[in-house]
């Protein structure tokens, strides 16, 4: 690990010292709170303000050369498109796990459909039934995705996608593409232990959200180097977060280490879409992004 990329990830970490030093340290936070998502919201920007800072310290004008272009082409919408396909491809490996069940009469999802019904009577609206729910949630999530939580992820992805990126020019893509994953996921471990994404196995989660970030970046990669862009990759990442819920939406029995698109099922999915994107790469495209040293 070179000083670059030490420094970014050290600086980054100083976002979770607030919650460290306010006592959550050990507790679990709701990060469906306003508290637990302007928390969150507040992390992600981190990575953003690392960069800036140490391309001031390095005499560069910040936010140059990270990739940063609003040249759109093909892979921004295959970048796009990919997610919600990703979580619904997870949602069905999910209900293959142990004990899982795959079934519309689940807890989480009879809830929002019961609020929702809710407030539709009372407008004089229609009646939501799951599959109405579902397909809301994806074209929200979509819109989300390349909006607000694109900016918000774009606190992140200049960091990782960007910045840090960068610092591995020249070097093999999936050497690369593992190491920032292994940075990027070690990076949430203080959210994590403190209940996010893993909240029933809050210490394992760690572990289990290094392998999902490894096994995530070489996808967001291999779009960022052939779109050009990190912009695709903050749209990427925002997409990720807006539609993931659905992979459980659908779930009872539900096992964090398990389930969902940071469980087990998730990871297996990821694994299954970086094989394609490798073979179209080799075979298709003949590029061989995947087994050269990485070109910006």
């Amino acid at each position: 690990m070179n000083k670059q990329t030490k420094n970014i990830f050290q600086f980054s970490f100083l976002a979770f010292a607030p919650m460290i030093f306010m006592g959550w340290s050990g507790s679990q936070i709701d990060y469906h709170s306003p508290l637990g998502s302007g928390l969150a919201a507040v992390c992600m920007l981190f990575p953003l303000i690392a960069t800036i800072t140490l391309q001031l310290m390095a005499h560069e004008k910040p936010l140059r050369n990270i990739g940063i272009s609003w040249k759109v082409n093909r892979w921004w919408f295959i970048g796009w498109l990919l997610m919600p396909v990703i979580a619904l491809i997870t949602l069905g490996v999910s209900g293959l796990m142990p004990r899982a069940e795959l079934t519309t009469n689940t807890e989480l999802l009879q809830a929002q459909i019961y609020a929702m019904n809710e407030m539709a009577e009372s407008q004089g609206g229609i009646t939501f039934t799951p599959a109405l729910l579902i397909a809301i949630s994806l074209l929200s999530g979509l819109f989300a995705g390349a909006t607000i939580n694109a900016l918000l992820a774009f606190g992140e992805e200049s960091g990782w996608r960007g910045y840090l990126l960068r610092q591995f020019q020249g070097q093999h893509f999936l050497k690369s593409a593992l190491i920032i994953g292994a940075i990027w996921g070690a990076w949430h471990s203080p959210i994590i232990l403190l209940g996010h994404n893993y909240p029933q196995h809050p210490v394992a989660g760690v572990f289990m959200m290094v392998l999902f970030c490894m096994c995530f970046t070489p996808i967001i990669q291999y779009i960022r180097v052939k779109s050009g862009s990190v912009i695709v990759a903050a749209i990427m990442h925002g997409t990720f977060n807006a539609v993931a819920g659905l992979s459980i939406l659908l779930i009872n029995n539900f096992n964090d280490l398990l389930c969902g698109s940071t469980g087990l099922a998730g990871i297996l999915t990821l694994l299954v879409i970086d094989l394609l994107f490798f073979l179209f790469d080799k075979y298709v495209t003949k590029e061989n992004i995947f087994t050269s040293p990485l070109s910006l």
